[in-house]
């Protein structure tokens, strides 16, 4: 049978499908539940020098109708869940299920993989104590957990010894605790059977279909293989439809719903955390939007063009500067240190992305102090 043709998308149309399917046109969606259905999940990063990334996100979609006492209801309520540092839909934790069965994953396994199954095994006195401990008093924090690993955790990075941190995150991974809330930054732990729902597994083949789908669902236009990744494993080689973009090399998958947007498109202005979906990916940001960004959060300040938290700036179908920006919760003002104009702004354009961030002001309730 033979291949069916390619799309040929002009770069404008592949940004603006990149874009709606964002949910970062105009008109803005209503819902933070359906926002996040439809995004598969935000990450949780607990960096808060404008405001957490997933209410920033939240924020950029919904405006000023969210606030983040949405996402905490959605989250103590039980329809999101947090797994793995991400806060996806509990109806989707079944698509994760078989994962979990088959950790640390599928043979032929690889050499980290063996050895974090190793050291586990190893540990199991400490495992069953972990869990022996959350089956009688519930959530609990990591700190109130028994360390009684025989084999300490290695690392050349910041885990190492970290035992029970470590052991936990493998007993989230294959399904045996999660995260029940949060207090400030600190997690507090229980049975994944009291948190999870408690749907059957969606079989191995058919969930990471599913995932493959999703994720370009919430991209829109994506290369059919790309690295694996923590928070997205399952390329879009078996979804979608081909495609070409003009002046960009190599071949796309995209969503087949987001033919409508080839033509039907309105945009807005949209400020962005730093890790939006929409940038976080950063060679399809440069493919797509030759936009030249990169968070510099752990740059020697003398080497920062930009500034340590500079948030994307969006306008319509293209990515036209960054926002250097902090909340200054005490004094009550968003501190703005400066906005960073990629090319030449029309006098619309600095209307617009400033009058958006007068309404992040708003929504923070802070007051906008401008260089």
């Amino acid at each position: 049978m033979a291949a069916a043709a390619s799309l040929d998308l002009s770069a404008r149309q592949a940004r603006r499908i990149a874009v709606r399917a964002q949910l970062l046109a105009a008109p803005r969606p209503t819902d933070a539940l359906d926002v996040v259905r439809h995004l598969g999940f935000l990450q949780v990063d607990l960096t808060r020098v404008v405001a957490q990334h997933a209410d920033l996100a939240l924020w950029s979609r919904l405006g000023g109708t969210y606030e983040p006492e949405d996402l905490e209801e959605l989250v103590g309520d039980g329809a999101l869940v947090e797994l793995r540092a991400m806060l996806l839909p509990s109806e989707d934790v079944a698509l994760h299920r078989a994962d979990m069965d088959a950790w640390p994953g599928e043979p032929p396994l690889k050499e980290w993989q063996e050895d974090l199954a190793d050291w586990v095994a190893a540990n199991d006195g400490c495992r069953r104590d972990i869990l022996a401990l959350l089956r009688a008093e519930g959530p609990t924090a990591a700190r109130d957990l028994p360390d009684t690993c025989e084999v300490p955790w290695r690392s050349t990075g910041w885990t190492n010894d970290k035992n029970v941190m470590k052991l936990l995150e493998c007993l989230e991974a294959r399904g045996e605790v999660a995260v029940a809330s949060r207090e400030g930054r600190e997690r507090r732990w229980d049975l994944a059977e009291r948190v999870h729902p408690g749907d059957p597994a969606v079989p191995a083949e058919e969930a990471h279909h599913a995932l493959a789908a999703r994720r370009l669902r919430a991209l829109g236009i994506a290369r059919p293989r790309a690295l694996e990744a923590w928070d997205e494993r399952y390329d879009v080689r078996g979804t979608g439809v081909a495609a070409r973009v003009d002046g960009v090399r190599g071949t796309w998958r995209m969503d087949p719903d987001r033919l409508q947007d080839l033509d039907d498109f309105e945009g807005r202005a949209a400020i962005l955390s730093p890790l939006d979906r929409l940038v976080f990916d950063r060679k399809r940001m440069e493919d797509l939007f030759a936009f030249d960004y990169q968070l510099e959060m752990y740059k020697p300040a003398a080497k920062r063009q930009w500034g340590y938290w500079a948030m994307p700036v969006l306008d319509g179908d293209e990515l036209v500067g960054k926002v250097d920006a902090t909340a200054d919760r005490e004094a009550g003002v968003l501190i703005v240190d400066a906005v960073h104009e990629d090319g030449d702004w029309s006098a619309a354009r600095r209307r617009r992305v400033h009058a958006e961030l007068d309404a992040l002001g708003e929504w923070l309730g802070l007051e906008v102090a401008r260089p």
